[in-house]
């Protein structure tokens, strides 16, 4: 399995038991697909460099994980359908 730094940033707008719901359904994305999560930070609402979907501020979260593609896939599948994830990032950690 590789490691991987996954960011994404969720709504302003949803509310903070929304938010809750939003991560846990993404953990469980990724563990029933059987990554490892070493370590979840949320870093808080911040400004976004850029509008993105009318939004100036957004909810951002960091993963550092241990998976294999076919979680990653999902991850990134399930982002892209979400309402409440304005942008995601998976990035590679090289070792």
């Amino acid at each position: 399995m590789r490691k991987y730094e996954i960011m994404f940033i969720v709504k302003p707008t949803v509310s903070e038991e929304e938010n809750k719901e939003v991560i846990k359904k993404f953990t469980d994305v990724l563990k029933k697909k059987g990554a490892k999560i070493n370590d979840e930070n949320n870093i808080g609402q911040k400004d976004l460099a850029y509008e993105i979907k009318d939004f100036k501020t957004g909810f951002y979260y960091l993963f550092v994980v241990e998976a294999n593609s076919e979680a990653i896939f999902e991850f990134d599948r399930q982002a892209r359908i979400n309402d409440a994830i304005i942008r995601h990032l998976i990035k590679k950690i090289e070792e």
